[in-house]
């Protein structure tokens, strides 16, 4: 008998052996129709494969989330035979789903252009429409590299080879075309909304990420469960591109970048006006909480690193610099290993703990050229990174601390709507699989404690320590990844920290590190996107702009401006001779929040006429209650 336990807690027997969709067909005809694979103990399968043994099972529909990477990879198979349906001689190699989408990597002699799309989709619209079986074979490593290389497919032929010993070679295969696949693949193309997909761009890639080997073409798509939910991310899409902060710094006149500098923001003042208020907001808060604040050598000897495990795990992201003799020095790419240097200094006590040290650290990371993008992804950046150094009895009060503290943080900057993931033990790791016990079990007993329903991000801890991913989602629905918190009890091994006991024995801390913005920059980047540069006044890099209808009225500009400086107010003047109406178009663009516009009539009864960022309305205000009512809006929270 096999027994099979449903999500409701039922369970089905059977005699013997039994497949996905028999077990979807014995439940009900709707579901049989609607079944797209099976999840056994955790593990999606085909429905075709048999169930021999008893398991907790559940049946995957297109109306779970879930559902969406399977889609996905099966378009990505679909893109596969219609490019080679078009363009016989181009090889395939991968083709995964992705973020929200797929893409095939192809080496072709011939180039694919966003020209050949509309051909393209027509092609893999008539897949979908023929509904061929995804067929699941099972082959041996010698028919399976014999079978690629007899048909010229060169990558495949070497990728069998490079497989393990212990991987079953599959193979799906959808009428005559096949790729070797893990899976698994719904049980039809025709399971694909072919009104639901869509090809999106070229791209360059290298073989197997090496930019020494064969470059290949990456075509790139998305494809959803129906039409309505295709549309609605290609609106995003042109939300997203109306909202990209590289385009939104240049009309605001923030920051730029250069050759020269590949990975560096140069902060023009008005983005620097961003950065500091942002930078004295965090730096109030974590006052509040009872951090102390530090400052640590960008320059520090490899050995540290070594000792520390970094130089292993980051050497080939680490710029370095040679020092005296045959001395080399590491530009730091994080912070934690200085942090330990000033723990050690002295002697501490466990009434000295916690310890909670924070620091603006400026860290370089030679990320690959490839992967930059604007100041979201750069080499050089600033952490709001701090480090708690306390015993075990206090990760509870000081994981709920914490997260007081972020959530306070990211409402303030508009944030409302956060989830967290708990990233467990990775494969490649320091410290022992007991040391990794303790500290996964401290944190997620923590992390329940702090209210937090977390969601399992399994392998994506930190290499010595499980970790708090706080992601927060913006104004148009996109999620990123900024704040963190991970129980690390290795370092302090590591590095030799130590602290005296109650019972005047030494022990070892635990080192909770943790960021709320992550990487300043890339922060900002984000704070630029969700607000389209309609930043709330506090944030404003330009608070207001005093514009003049004619030149005689400069005078009393002059003395506006001065006014709303001396009450601490960012506000600059227009008093060029031109038209009131293209001086507010052009305040406008660069997203300054309040126009006050000054002619005759408001220069002789002391007021101001207000004109808000995206309204046609003016409010007619003296001078003194302008500048009181934009004090109160764009007083820092506190």
């Amino acid at each position: 008998m096999v027994a099979l336990t449903l999500p409701d807690g039922s369970v089905r027997q059977f005699d013997g052996a039994v497949t996905g969709l028999e077990l979807a067909q014995d439940i009900g005809v709707g579901l049989a129709k609607a079944a797209l694979t099976v999840v056994v103990n955790d593990v999606e399968q085909d429905l075709s494969i048999p169930i021999e043994t008893d398991a907790q099972v559940s049946i995957v529909t297109s109306r779970d989330d879930s559902s969406l990477d399977l889609i996905r990879h099966d378009c990505a198979h679909v893109l596969g035979q219609a490019v080679q349906d078009l363009f016989p001689e181009a090889q395939i190699t991968f083709g995964p789903s992705v973020g929200d989408g797929f893409y095939y990597d192809f080496y072709s002699e011939k180039k694919i252009s966003t020209d050949d799309f509309p051909a393209i989709e027509k092609r893999m619209q008539e897949i979908i429409s023929q509904n061929e079986p995804f067929v699941r074979e099972v082959w041996s490593r010698e028919q399976a590299h014999k079978h690629f290389t007899e048909k010229g497919e060169t990558f495949k032929a070497e990728h069998v080879l490079t497989l393990p010993d212990d991987v079953e070679i599959s193979i799906y295969r959808q009428g005559d075309w096949l790729d070797l696949c893990r899976g698994p693949h719904s049980p039809s193309t025709g399971r694909i909304d072919k009104k639901a997909f869509k090809l999106m761009k070229v791209a360059g890639a290298y073989w197997r990420g090496d930019a020494n080997g064969p470059q290949l073409q990456r075509v790139y798509g998305t494809a959803w469960r129906d039409k309505k939910e295709l549309n609605a991310y290609l609106t995003r899409l042109e939300e997203a591109e109306k909202r990209d902060h590289r385009r939104l710094g240049r009309e605001m006149n923030l920051f730029h970048m250069q050759e020269e500098a590949m990975g560096s923001v140069f902060w023009h003042p008005n983005g620097w006006s961003i950065y500091r208020t942002v930078e004295d907001y965090i730096r109030n808060r974590q006052k509040q909480f009872g951090y102390d604040e530090v400052r640590t050598p960008q320059l520090i000897d490899r050995t540290l690193w070594e000792k520390s495990g970094h130089w292993d795990k980051f050497r080939d992201a680490m710029f370095t610099a040679d020092g005296e003799g045959d001395r080399t020095l590491a530009v730091k790419p994080m912070n934690c290993p200085a942090h330990v240097q000033i723990f050690k200094q002295g002697i501490v006590s466990y009434k000295d703990l916690p310890i909670r040290l924070a620091e603006f650290g400026c860290c370089h990371r030679n990320e690959p050229s490839g992967s930059l993008h604007g100041i979201m992804r750069v080499r050089s950046f600033v952490q709001d990174d701090a480090h708690i150094f306390c015993t075990e009895d206090q990760i509870i009060a000081e994981t709920q601390t914490f997260c007081d503290m972020l959530k306070t943080v990211y409402k303030d900057f508009g944030f409302d709507d956060l989830f967290v993931k708990f990233s467990d033990r990775p494969d490649v790791r320091a410290g022992d699989d007991s040391t990794w016990d303790k500290a996964e079990k401290a944190l997620l007993e923590a992390s329940q404690k702090a209210g937090l329903e977390t969601v399992l991000n399994k392998g994506e801890g930190a290499f010595y320590g499980p970790k708090l991913e706080f992601v927060l989602r913006d104004a148009i629905g996109r999620d990123w990844q900024c704040g963190t918190l991970q129980a690390d009890f290795v370092l302090p091994e590591r590095l030799d920290a130590t602290y005296v006991g109650e019972d005047g024995n030494r022990h070892r801390p635990v080192m909770l590190h943790r960021a709320v913005c992550g990487s300043l920059e890339r922060f900002i980047g984000i704070l630029i996107e969700n607000y389209a540069g309609r930043f709330p006044l506090w944030l404003a890099p330009v608070q207001g702009v005093v514009a003049t209808i004619t030149t005689d009225n400069e005078p009393f500009a002059q003395q506006v401006m001065e006014k709303c400086q001396q009450a601490g107010l960012r506000v600059n003047m227009d008093v060029r001779n031109e038209k009131i109406n293209y001086k507010v178009r052009e305040h406008s663009v660069k997203k300054v929040p309040i126009i006050m516009v000054v002619g005759k009539r408001e220069a002789e009864e002391n007021k101001v006429a207000i004109r808000r960022l995206g309204s046609q309305d003016q409010t007619i205000m003296t001078v003194d209650e302008a500048i009181a009512m934009m004090v109160k809006e764009g007083t820092m929270p506190t």
